[in-house]
């Protein structure tokens, strides 16, 4: 807590009796800590000392949150609202305003700074924060506690410069720094003008003074901090920012240091290079945007990319460095048939990062992706979080299909726990073999998740048998190898690896078992 607090700054708290701020925000784990609301508590001034944060997870019951947060008997509630938590958040609220229409709710985050109007949680708020809010929450607090409230609902608050804003890190806790994801940032922005991402709203990249963040970043390793996600959009743009930041950690790794990173494509200059090739394995994770390597699809979306180079750079890194690759595409984007999306995949698989997210596109309140509804008739989920159901060239079905093979993708492709198996399985042609193991596994079980993981093996072994019977015994082998690494128990010959084979389910054998208790 700051002491150094002049005059002015404790006009208020003086004035008046001590007011009550909760800053609240459900997060979709308990492992992710909010950098927003550490922010909005840094600067808060003289009235952080009668602030407190609550952190919730979505899974939580919103009437519980509602009571957690009204034993602090508040005065006003700040609310950060993001696309994972709208619909969980807008129950809070709703319930909290009923129990106590007396307290002052201020919403912020990206979900409620554009089309705000015309939101349930909107309209059953009192206030709401658009933009950076750091010093606009503190200002809008210190009006409500003096009664000078605002007559307009919707606020839009002023640009900040960084250099003004009150650093949050040392609001990380200890318990934080044992058993969470600490988010940092060294810039805000971003210079690229990709239209479906929020970001394309900026201007520019803003770095934070280099000398100013290391010493935040110095005090969190010194307190124990092993874990750092990066939450700048570009972190190599700047490449000699880049060089230090990543020469700091160098010099104080320990076998539990992990640091990740955006990183765009095709922008890895020799020196950075050089540099990456000294990190140990299990310290370095980057998160590439592909997207896709579509040049119509890139020109709709206003996305500049030198697809030689970042297939390029991504083989480099595979071959060269630790680190772990996590590289994004994205399904639905205007212009993009199913082919010219098998296309991207195939391509991003022989780069063979270690994991290919497929996103499907969002329908994000503000972004530019927007103006091309008409022309390509973009048809988005109404529901959070507002996938695209169809496009001109795209109809549902395929896009459910799609959707379910990024399902199987990440249970199969991502998991890690079939890297011998699918690299002989899908040699040739990828995302057509990979269509095609989605629909038998959709026919055989009608379910994209929750799937036990000796049961996966058990159905990929017999999807390979079905769909490519002159791989199976070759395949079969790889895929021992990947159920012993992964420490089941029970001995693979065990398992039902053919597709003729019948077995008892659970269920038919519990049943059994309750009739022959009853029985006795």
């Amino acid at each position: 807590m700051r002491t150094d607090l002049s005059e002015d700054k404790t006009s208020v708290i003086n004035e008046l009796s001590s007011p009550k701020i909760v800053l609240a925000t459900l997060n979709s784990k308990f492992i992710h800590a909010s950098l927003g609301l550490r922010y909005l508590y840094a600067n808060l001034k003289d009235l952080q000392q009668c602030c407190e944060i609550k952190e919730f997870v979505i899974q939580t019951r919103p009437i519980d949150i509602v009571e957690q947060i009204l034993e602090s008997k508040p005065d006003i509630v700040g609310f950060g609202v993001y696309i994972w938590n709208i619909v969980e958040t807008t129950n809070v609220v709703s319930l909290l305003k009923v129990i106590a229409p007396e307290v002052k709710v201020v919403l912020g985050g990206p979900e409620v700074s554009y089309e705000s109007e015309q939101q349930a949680i909107v309209q059953a708020s009192d206030y709401v924060l658009t933009g950076e809010a750091e010093i606009s929450f503190y200002e809008l607090c210190k009006d409500i506690i003096k009664n000078n409230e605002p007559d307009r609902k919707v606020l839009k608050s002023k640009p900040v410069e960084l250099k003004n804003l009150e650093m949050p890190y040392q609001y990380y806790s200890d318990e934080d720094l044992k058993n969470r994801l600490l988010y940092v940032e060294a810039s805000r922005g971003c210079p690229f003008k990709c239209e479906f991402c929020l970001s394309s709203l900026d201007t520019k990249s803003n770095p934070y003074e280099l000398e100013v963040f290391l010493e935040q970043m110095e005090t969190l390793y010194q307190r124990g901090a092993r874990n750092f996600k990066f939450i700048d959009r570009t972190f190599n743009l700047d490449i000699n920012t880049s060089l230090q930041i990543m020469q700091f950690f160098l010099d104080r790794m320990t076998d539990d240091l992990y640091l990740h990173f955006e990183v765009v494509p095709d922008h890895l200059p020799r020196k950075l290079k050089e540099m990456l090739t000294q990190f140990p394995k299990g310290s370095l994770q980057f998160e590439v945007g592909i997207q896709t390597f579509n040049q119509e699809v890139q020109t709709n979306i206003s996305r500049k990319q030198n697809n030689p180079k970042s297939k390029q750079n991504l083989i480099w890194l595979k071959e060269n460095t630790t680190a772990h690759i996590h590289a994004d595409l994205i399904f639905g984007l205007p212009g993009e048939t199913f082919d010219t999306f098998k296309d991207s995949f195939d391509q991003l698989y022989q780069c063979q990062p270690h994991e290919i997210q497929m996103g499907i596109l969002k329908r994000l309140r503000g972004t530019p992706v927007i103006r091309h509804t008409e022309a390509f008739d973009l048809r988005f989920s109404p529901l959070p979080p507002f996938n695209i159901l169809s496009t001109d060239r795209i109809d549902f079905a395929t896009m459910q299909l799609v959707n379910r093979f990024a399902r199987y993708w990440d249970m199969i492709g991502n998991s890690g726990r079939f890297k011998h198996s699918l690299a002989y399985l899908l040699a040739d042609n990828p995302f057509d073999d990979f269509i095609a193991i989605t629909n038998w596994l959709f026919n055989e079980t009608g379910q994209t998740h929750k799937i036990n993981l000796k049961r996966l093996y058990e159905l990929l072994s017999q999807a390979v048998e079905a769909l490519f019977p002159e791989k199976h015994q070759i395949v079969l082998p790889k895929i021992e190898l990947d159920y012993t690494a992964s420490g089941l128990k029970g001995v693979f010959n065990t398992l039902n690896l053919y597709a003729g084979q019948k077995k008892q389910s659970t269920s038919q054998g519990k049943l059994l078992q309750r009739q022959k208790q009853h029985m006795q």
